[in-house]
C-alpha cells in the first residue's frame, strides 16, 4: 500500500498576526489582524468604525507598546479627544508622550485640482514627514473615501488604493482603514474591499425596539477565521465582541459535590448535592417556590464562606430580602458579610448582549462559586426566542469555563403536560428540577421532581414541596387508589378511612 504523504504548511508561509487587544476580536480572527497589511472596517454611520480604529491604536500603545498614528479626514484632534473622554480614554496623555499622533488632513474642494493622472504623492509626502518624526507601528485611516470624494475620474482609484496599502506594507506598518458601507458593497466606491487583506463588517439592526450590533469577518487572506455574525457592544469601557467561536466543549468536570440547601433534595440527587460547576434549571408555574429554592441554594453557598451572585429580573433587592426572610432565609446577613451580591435589573432596560456582558463582568470581578439567575423566562421580553437561547447557551458555557455552578429558574405554564420552558434549554443543563401543582383531596399542593441529573443515579420519585416559616422542605407523596395523597393530607385520609369503617 502506498504511504500517504501528509501535507503541512511551512511556518514561514503562515501570515503574521497583529493583536488588537479589543476583547473578542483576537479570538475570532485566531490571533489578530494581518500584520503589516491593510484591514478594512466597513459599516453604516454610527456602527462603531471610528471606535474600532482608535481602539486598535490605544490597545497597541497600552497593551503592546506600539505607538500609533490616527489619520483623520473629518474630525479634528480636539473633537476626537472630547469624543473618547466619555469612554475613559485620556488621549491627551498618550499624545503628550508621543505614543499617539493624530494627523488631520482637510481636503477642500476649492483647493482640489485634478491634473493628469490623479495620485496620492502629496499624501505620501505628508505621511513620510510624520513617520520620520515619530516611531509608528500602527496606523488608522478614518475614512478613506474622503480621499477621493472630489475625484472625477474614478478609473485610477483601485490603483491608488493599492499603492497606499503597499506603501505601508513596505514600511512594515499595520494599517486599519474605515469605510462607509453602501448598499451591498463594503465601501463607498466598491473597490477598497478587493484590495484590503482583511475586511470586517459592522452592522446595527433594530428588532422589537431593541438595537443590536453585529460584526462579521467577510474576508481574511491566508488565514482561517470565525465565519459567524458576532454580537458586539460599545460600552463606557470600549468595544466588546462576544467571541462565540471560543466556546469549545473542553471544560473540566469536577467530582466535588456542593449541597443544594434543601436536605431532602440532596438525598434525591444520589450524591448529596450538585456537582461543582454544573448548570441547574428549576422550572415551574408562578408562585410555586422557584425563587425560594434558588435562595436556599444561595444561603447554603454563603454558609460555607463562598461567594454568590443573585441576578433577579422581577423584584428589587429589598423585596427579595423581605420575602425570603418570611421563609427563614436570611439573605441580608450574607450581603453585609460581602458573600452575597444581589443584582436586580429590569430585563427590558437593555438588550441581550448587554445583559450577557454585565453578568460576565460581575463574575470576573467578584469571582463567585455560584451564580443564580431568576428568572431567565423574563429575557424573552428583550429578544426573540432563538436569540435568547443563543445568549443562554453562551452564558452556560461561560460559567462552565469559569468553574462556576449556575442555577437558573424559568416560568412554565400550569399545564403539567407542558414540561419544556419556552427557552428550550433543558438539553443544555446538567440538572433539571421540575415543579408543578397537584390537586389532592380538597386542596392544591406543590410537588417536585428531578427530571434529569447527569452523572447521578437520582431519585425519580415525586415529592411534595413545602414552603414553611423555617425554609423549604420536601415530603413523601402517597397513592391511594387513583388518588395522589400528600403528607399534609395523610391525616385527613386516615380520618376519612376511619369514619368509613365506623359507618360500615
Amino acid at each position: 500500500m502506498a504511504k500517504r504523504i501528509k501535507k503541512t504548511l511551512p511556518k514561514e508561509r503562515l501570515p503574521a498576526k497583529c493583536r488588537t487587544g479589543i476583547p473578542g476580536i483576537d479570538e475570532i480572527t485566531f490571533g489578530g489582524l494581518p500584520k503589516n497589511r491593510a484591514t478594512l472596517i466597513s459599516g453604516i454611520p454610527g456602527s462603531g468604525k471610528t471606535m474600532f480604529a482608535m481602539e486598535f491604536l490605544i490597545h497597541g500603545i497600552i497593551d503592546f507598546h506600539e505607538p500609533g498614528l490616527f489619520v483623520s479626514f473629518e474630525e479634528s484632534e480636539t473633537e476626537l479627544i472630547q469624543n473618547f473622554v466619555s469612554l475613559g480614554y485620556n488621549l491627551n496623555k498618550l499624545i503628550a508622550k508621543k505614543q499617539l499622533i493624530i494627523h488631520q488632513i482637510h481636503i477642500d474642494k476649492t483647493e482640489f485640482q485634478e491634473a493628469g493622472n490623479y495620485n496620492l504623492d502629496g499624501l505620501f509626502i505628508q505621511l513620510e514627514d510624520v513617520l520620520k518624526k515619530n516611531k509608528v507601528n500602527r496606523v488608522a485611516f478614518d475614512t478613506i473615501e474622503l480621499l477621493f470624494t472630489h475625484l472625477k475620474n474614478k478609473s485610477h482609484l483601485r490603483t491608488e488604493v493599492q499603492r497606499l496599502f503597499r506603501w505601508f506594507k513596505r514600511k512594515k506598518i499595520t494599517i486599519v482603514v474605515t469605510a462607509e458601507q453602501v448598499n451591498s458593497t463594503a465601501s463607498f466606491y466598491g473597490v477598497e474591499e478587493f484590495v484590503a487583506d482583511c475586511v470586517i463588517i459592522l452592522d446595527t439592526r433594530v428588532r422589537s425596539q431593541v438595537a443590536t450590533r453585529r460584526l462579521r469577518i467577510e474576508k481574511y487572506r491566508g488565514s482561517p477565521h470565525g465565519t459567524n455574525e458576532y454580537p458586539f457592544l460599545i460600552t463606557n469601557q470600549g468595544l466588546f465582541v462576544f467571541a462565540i467561536t471560543e466556546l469549545k466543549l473542553d471544560y473540566s468536570a469536577s467530582e466535588s459535590i456542593i449541597p443544594s440547601g434543601i436536605k431532602q433534595m440532596d438525598a434525591m440527587l444520589g450524591k448529596n448535592g450538585f456537582f461543582k460547576g454544573s448548570s441547574i434549571l428549576v422550572t415551574g408555574p408562578a408562585g410555586i417556590g422557584k425563587t425560594c429554592i434558588a435562595a436556599a441554594f444561595a444561603q447554603k453557598t454563603c454558609e460555607r464562606g463562598e461567594k454568590c451572585i443573585f441576578f433577579a429580573f422581577e423584584e428589587s433587592p429589598l423585596q427579595i430580602i423581605r420575602n425570603m426572610s418570611s421563609v427563614g432565609i436570611d439573605l441580608k446577613y450574607y450581603i453585609t458579610k460581602g458573600l452575597l451580591q444581589l443584582s436586580c435589573i429590569n430585563p427590558t432596560s437593555c438588550g441581550l448582549e448587554l445583559h450577557l456582558l454585565n453578568i460576565q463582568r460581575a463574575v470576573n470581578e467578584l469571582k463567585p462559586s455560584v451564580v443564580i439567575i431568576d428568572p431567565i423566562s423574563n429575557l424573552k421580553t428583550t429578544g426573540l426566542g432563538e436569540d435568547v437561547r443563543s445568549m443562554l447557551y453562551r452564558l452556560i458555557a461561560f460559567f462552565k469555563f469559569k468553574k462556576v455552578t449556575s442555577m437558573m429558574t424559568s416560568l412554565v405554564s400550569l399545564n403539567p403536560e407542558n414540561l419544556e420552558p419556552e427557552e428550550s434549554i433543558s438539553s443544555f443543563m446538567d440538572v433539571w428540577i421540575y415543579t408543578q401543582y397537584i390537586q389532592d383531596l380538597e386542596k392544591q399542593s406543590r410537588y417536585l421532581l428531578i427530571r434529569k441529573a447527569r452523572g447521578m443515579a437520582h431519585s425519580k420519585q415525586v415529592r411534595e414541596l413545602l414552603i414553611k416559616d423555617e425554609g423549604v422542605e420536601l415530603l413523601d407523596i402517597y397513592v391511594y387508589g387513583n388518588e395522589t395523597i400528600t403528607e399534609q393530607n395523610k391525616k385527613m385520609l386516615k380520618d376519612i378511612l376511619h369514619k368509613a369503617s365506623i359507618n360500615k
